[in-house]
């Protein structure tokens, strides 16, 4: 697309835009009287409007119906995690592939204890070297808990020398040269740091031919770009819901697990009661008897206030369509891309490559990037920084608009 680096060409691809409608949905914050441009929805998305709507409706049964809320309540809360499929839509996925409960990390303790098998010399876990944190800590926590030696199991493939992200050949090229080894490949869907979106199908269709358990972490992923876990035969995936997908700080988590394993009710696991079966659940069983899907991983009831939060965004992203925030989303990130390529201060790490980034750019800075990160703020843009010396802005395309993404280009140029 030919770009123009011109205030009022953005304003009329504002105007032209199928989707700006969507903007006056969420709660823009305020910097000295006028709203601010906001890029920071890769770490926290905006409050939907709508939200407080569907916590009162709780609050009102919680108030109306005490403990009867659970069957007779408008949503009753003992069926409200059937009242997801959208977010099953939105990874591409069965209904009965996804549930919603607890956070992103206690999901993957979860799915990890059920599907990492270390089988003698097969027990190895590939991973990108600079994964989100929790999901290190995670896995290596998980291991000593096992007495295995996380460095002993771990396997973390890094950018070639020189390079920030990671080629889609050297993953296939490590996942060869351990087949004998893997048990498992873990990684981000959407890489934090350098906005990488990686070829999850080619990814995952080399690990299980390896003979590995393929697994993903989709937070900075869900709710950015088109997802088809159940076809792409993803065995699991784990996200939050607090950044693209706007459900408040700390909301709950997702949770996919492909029917090859969810239909298998004998994989063991670290059960809870809301896991059993829904027509025996009351009988109070001591035994542990697993429902099936992905439910049978549930643990406890379901905090209904933060998924209810959750409810009001996946309603949203039902009426826009993913499809059509990944065709605006495109557009917006080229735009930025287009309005940076001559500032010698920065070098965008994020690839180059549409298909292989979601609306994310990760900008290195050469020279005073914390001071270049507090100008944005002082000029009511808020971007998120990352140590040492990166800017990560994301023009989200359910509320930014492109006047925004030249409002932040002209800071950053000048």
């Amino acid at each position: 697309m030919d770009f123009q680096n011109d205030l009022k060409y953005a304003q009329q691809l504002d105007k032209e835009d199928g989707l700006r409608e969507y903007r006056k949905q969420f709660f823009i914050p305020d910097f000295q009287g006028a709203a601010v441009a906001y890029f920071c929805g890769n770490s926290l998305g905006l409050q939907p409007k709508v939200v407080k709507f569907y916590i009162e409706q709780e609050l009102l049964d919680w108030k109306n119906l005490g403990v009867e809320g659970h069957l007779k309540a408008k949503n009753p809360w003992f069926s409200y995690h059937h009242f997801f499929e959208s977010a099953a839509k939105l990874v591409g996925a069965q209904k009965e592939e996804v549930v919603i409960m607890n956070s992103l990390t206690v999901n993957l303790h979860l799915i990890l204890a059920s599907l990492y098998k270390n089988r003698g010399k097969r027990r190895k876990i590939l991973m990108e070297a600079k994964a989100f944190p929790s999901d290190q800590h995670a896995v290596e926590t998980f291991l000593r808990l096992r007495d295995l030696d996380p460095s002993d199991i771990i396997l973390e493939i890094k950018p070639r020398k020189g390079e920030h992200t990671l080629r889609t050949e050297d993953i296939l090229e490590a996942i060869e040269e351990n087949r004998l080894e893997l048990a498992m490949v873990m990684m981000s869907g959407v890489n934090y740091y350098t906005g990488q979106y990686f070829d999850i199908p080619t990814i995952t269709k080399a690990g299980k031919k390896a003979g590995a358990v393929v697994g993903w972490d989709l937070a900075h992923t869900t709710g950015n770009v088109p997802l088809k876990l159940h076809d792409w035969n993803v065995d699991f995936a784990v996200w939050c819901t607090y950044k693209y997908m706007n459900s408040g700080p700390g909301s709950v988590g997702g949770l996919f697990v492909h029917e090859e394993h969810g239909n298998n009710i004998d994989i063991p696991r670290m059960g809870g009661w809301w896991g059993t079966e829904e027509e025996t659940r009351f009988q109070m069983d001591k035994h542990f008897k697993a429902q099936r899907g992905a439910a049978g991983w549930q643990l406890s009831n379901a905090p209904v206030f933060a998924m209810a939060m959750h409810k009001a965004s996946l309603d949203i992203f039902d009426d826009a369509g993913i499809e059509n925030l990944r065709e605006k989303s495109l557009k917006l990130t080229g735009y930025l891309e287009f309005l940076l390529k001559d500032n010698k201060n920065l070098t965008i790490i994020t690839p180059a490559n549409p298909e292989e980034r979601g609306c994310q750019l990760s900008l290195l800075t050469k020279k005073n990037g914390k001071a270049l990160f507090q100008k944005l703020r002082d000029n009511g843009i808020i971007a998120d920084w990352r140590e040492p010396d990166v800017i990560r802005v994301a023009p989200v395309p359910l509320y930014n608009t492109f006047s925004d993404v030249y409002r932040l280009a002209e800071i950053l140029n000048s």
